[in-house]
């Protein structure tokens, strides 16, 4: 649970220009890790569910920023 408290811990100290960098990254890192799969050269299945969960943090993370200025 402690890599995962320091994973939120460290998208909350990046500006969103910085969430919007990674965002990008782990979306270009899923799409191919999806061809992967569907070409049976995944060598770590896990990755895929880690990276969907990533970018679902930095999602949350920017609603709660855009919600927060809205305010």
């Amino acid at each position: 649970m402690s890599i995962l408290k320091n994973r939120r811990e460290d998208l909350r100290t990046k500006n969103d220009d910085q969430l919007a960098e990674e965002l990008g990254n782990l979306k270009r890192e899923a799409f191919n890790l999806r061809f992967q799969a569907a070409t049976s050269q995944l060598e770590k299945p896990t990755r895929v569910t880690q990276v969907r969960k990533d970018i679902a943090r930095i999602k949350t993370l920017q609603n709660e920023r855009s919600r927060s200025a809205a305010k």
